[in-house]
């Protein structure tokens, strides 16, 4: 599903994928399902815009939309300005990923719009608890609705050590 949203007095598209992002992850499409080249967009925008999804290939970012169950892209024409995913049960947890926009597109609303569209997919919608691990956004999400939690650890055990 796409939708269309005018900021800076341009037209943003953002598109709701389908589970797995078939159509962006397979044939690279973006909006109005034309070609984009959008597994380089996307692995251009995390390079860019993003101190921890840099080094990202081709095959780990197709691998990564395979197994994702939200996923939005935001796009001005056909060039790649946002991201974002989440993983889901559908009932209890949920953990949102990978939120990025493009720098020359930060502090005008879209992330809050990328938000938005994220908690608003099926199968997030009605989930008990969301979650999110921020670096250096946390007073972005709190305006979005994320509360701090300090009683919680967060544990990491990584496979890249």
């Amino acid at each position: 599903m796409m939708t269309q949203h005018t900021l800076f007095k341009e037209k943003i598209h953002i598109i709701k994928h389908s589970k797995g992002a078939p159509w962006l992850r397979l044939l690279g499409l973006g909006p109005r399902f034309l070609p984009a080249k959008g597994i380089e967009q996307l692995q251009n925008l995390f390079e860019k815009n993003t101190i921890w999804a840099k080094n990202r290939s081709k095959k780990q970012l197709k691998k990564m939309l395979a197994n994702s169950d939200s996923i939005i892209s935001m796009w001005k024409d056909q060039k790649l300005i946002g991201f974002g995913r989440a993983t889901t049960d559908a009932t209890f947890r949920c953990v949102l990923w990978d939120i990025v926009i493009s720098e020359n597109y930060q502090k005008h609303g879209l992330g809050k719009i990328l938000i938005d569209s994220l908690l608003n997919s099926k199968g997030i919608r009605e989930v008990e608890k969301i979650y999110l691990m921020t670096t250096n956004c946390k007073d972005f999400y709190k305006g979005c609705g994320f509360i701090e939690i300090t009683n919680q650890n967060l544990l990491l055990l990584s496979s890249q050590s």
